[in-house]
């Protein structure tokens, strides 16, 4: 029997086209999800009451990067620059739903804004402006480029001693491309870094005690992730961590009598 692909809930972003408002989640997270091995469900906003039920259908999770923001009342800040995109609809919804696959030991991949996400759901804060903090680059991808200027490698990181990326890709450098201007400010209770710019922002964080698979990143490993091995090997990893959670959820279970005879 062909065994069934395990399913990555993939939560869709909010915006208006014209005077309507769609759900969409862009092509290369959806590709990415199918390069790791599994099923991408794309999910449309929730409700509290709706999130057990989601979870009920999935093998995992993976949060996609935006062009919007989490909004900063979330870490009981104003909003910095009304310019920018906000999407209080995804917020409203992903940010309690973090913390309930994470401990239903669910396989976790954030990226980018699912990243910063997964900081401000389990109690951290946000840099809303990293350029314009002393000590930290600019990591906000060139203006007015194509995508492939865009998210060209930008900068190298360093992968920590001791993690899940170590463990994945060893203890080295990697160069990742970088299109955020939000970035950790302070770093959630119970997440371990995992690696760092050059100027020290946290690049990558898991969350330590969690019982499945989590990797947080802050780079875009999806874009063209076929010809990229460090991104096939983190979305490998994120694939067998789904399909050990799925076949642990649907192994047949045997309710065994002992014979009073024996």
């Amino acid at each position: 029997m062909t065994q069934r692909k395990p399913v990555v809930l993939v939560p869709a972003c909010n915006r208006m086209m014209g005077d309507h408002p769609f759900h969409m989640a862009g092509k290369k997270y959806i590709d990415a999800v199918r390069l790791a091995g599994c099923l991408p469900l794309i999910v449309p906003s929730s409700t509290p009451g709706e999130l057990d039920e989601l979870l009920d259908l999935a093998d995992g999770v993976l949060l996609t990067g935006s062009q919007s923001n989490v909004h900063p009342s979330h870490f009981d800040e104003a909003v910095h620059n009304p310019e920018l995109p906000l999407d209080p609809t995804r917020d409203a919804w992903t940010l309690p739903l973090i913390p309930k696959a994470i401990e239903r030991g669910m396989p976790l991949f954030a990226i980018c804004r699912g990243f910063q996400e997964a900081n401000v759901a389990l109690g951290g804060s946000l840099h809303q402006a990293v350029q314009e903090q002393a000590g930290l680059a600019d990591h906000r991808a060139p203006p007015d480029q194509p995508p492939e200027v865009a998210y060209a490698e930008q900068h190298p990181v360093q992968v920590l001693p001791g993690g899940t990326m170590e463990a994945l890709l060893g203890h080295r450098q990697i160069q990742v491309n970088s299109l955020h201007g939000q970035g950790v400010k302070t770093l959630a209770p119970g997440l371990r870094i995992e690696a760092v710019a050059p100027d020290g922002l946290v690049e990558a964080f898991t969350v330590e005690a969690a019982r499945g698979f989590n990797l947080c990143v802050q780079w875009h490993p999806e874009w063209q992730a076929a010809s990229n091995p460090v991104s096939m090997t983190l979305l490998s990893a994120f694939g067998q961590a789904c399909r050990d959670y799925s076949a642990q959820l649907h192994e047949p279970r045997h309710d065994y009598k002992r014979d009073p005879e024996t």
